[in-house]
């Protein structure tokens, strides 16, 4: 068995991720898009199949396409189907976690504070049973290659292979090559006097999370190379580090319990690979966060720290989320994820139809391996 292989095959992309390529219609995600089309489909969820969307939204028609691709990605939307049985098409619903962040009431409708890009960035990247990943291009950059520097080719050719260990049907190279640019565009600025095709100015000025500093070009002349940054990152806040963690650990239990800062920083999924910072910035970070929070506890044993949590990682984890933003939960009329779900029952649906597909991969892994 070739080893590579075997190693790759135990990545699992397709547990953390759908098969969903190329989607963004080649734009990064702009200034005011997010919010825009919260406020859209959380009145008309067929905001983006109608006739006169560009209108409404005040974009092109691929870029309609585009910010129905964003909204869902960073787990604003979910999409099924209508009342009408006779009808197909997939219509968006907001989430409760959109309703608290980009509603006129919300933490910050329109992005803000540093921290909210940050969070945008671990929603694209995190994964779940029932809400995994629809960046899987994005996911392998972040979580899975083995490198830090590359090339376009390098990173496209590495996210083929996961892909087609992971999935049994795959994309074209083409469309993976265009998440790729579409990776370098959206977190590395522009090299000065060299910004590229028409439109490429106003895209790369127009996409927020450059401003995370994530991604910068290097390498010679007439090789253009990125490389992932290193070092403290002082625009992302302790707690939506503390956040990230919780988040994290909540995908294996909902009662109390501890993990490792070690597993934090290092395994596939984790905050440490999603914003590239190393096990003492997280320790940092959660030291500073735990002293606010009594259900949070750094504990040490046989030389590794760990992050203790007395209830469920996921309540805390929204405890800690609300205090970066002066409690938004607790102001007038806000709904409960109970009453929101309530009023947008198709929510639901959506993560049980994902929960169901997801029976499916166990089975086609099993397959995939033992072809391997």
């Amino acid at each position: 068995m070739d080893m590579e292989k075997s190693r790759m095959s135990d990545t699992r992309l397709a547990e953390a991720a759908h098969s969903s390529f190329a989607r963004h219609e080649t734009f990064a995600p702009r200034f005011g898009w997010l919010h825009k089309a919260y406020m859209q489909v959380k009145d008309n969820p067929e905001t983006f199949l109608a006739d006169d969307a560009p209108v409404q939204l005040g974009v092109g028609k691929n870029m309609v396409y585009s910010m129905r691709y964003w909204s869902r990605a960073f787990k604003l939307t979910r999409e099924h189907y209508g009342d009408d049985t006779n009808s197909r098409a997939m219509l968006s619903f907001p989430t409760w976690e959109a309703r608290w962040l980009l509603d006129e009431d919300g933490a910050d409708p329109y992005l803000e504070e540093p921290g909210s890009l940050w969070l945008l960035h671990w929603w694209l990247l995190c994964s779940r049973p029932g809400a995994k990943s629809w960046a899987p291009a994005w996911y392998v950059a972040f979580h899975i290659a083995p490198f830090s520097r590359f090339t376009a080719e390098d990173l496209t050719q590495l996210i083929v292979r996961h892909v087609n260990l992971s999935f049994r049907e795959g994309p074209v190279e083409a469309s993976i090559a265009k998440d790729v640019d579409c990776i370098t565009k959206m977190y590395a600025p522009a090299p000065r006097g060299k910004i590229g095709a028409p439109g490429a100015l106003e895209d790369l000025l127009a996409c927020p999370f450059r401003e995370l500093g994530l991604l910068e070009q290097v390498g010679q002349r007439g090789k253009m190379e990125w490389q992932f940054t290193t070092g403290v990152r002082t625009s992302l806040p302790a707690r939506i580090v503390a956040y990230a963690c919780l988040d994290y650990a909540a995908r294996t239990t909902r009662g109390a319990g501890s993990i490792s800062l070690a597993r934090l920083a290092n395994e596939h999924g984790g905050p440490g690979r999603a914003f590239r910072i190393r096990e003492p910035d997280i320790a940092t970070a959660l030291e500073k966060v735990s002293g606010d929070h009594p259900g949070l506890q750094i504990v040490e044993a046989i030389g590794q720290q760990s992050l203790a949590f007395s209830s469920d990682p996921f309540e805390l984890a929204w405890d800690v989320l609300d205090d970066q933003y002066d409690k938004v939960r607790s102001r007038p009329g806000f709904p409960t994820r109970e009453e929101w779900a309530r009023e947008y029952p198709k929510l639901a649906d959506a993560e049980k139809r994902e929960r169901k597909n997801q029976d499916a991969v166990e089975p086609q892994l099993a397959l995939t391996e033992e072809n391997v």
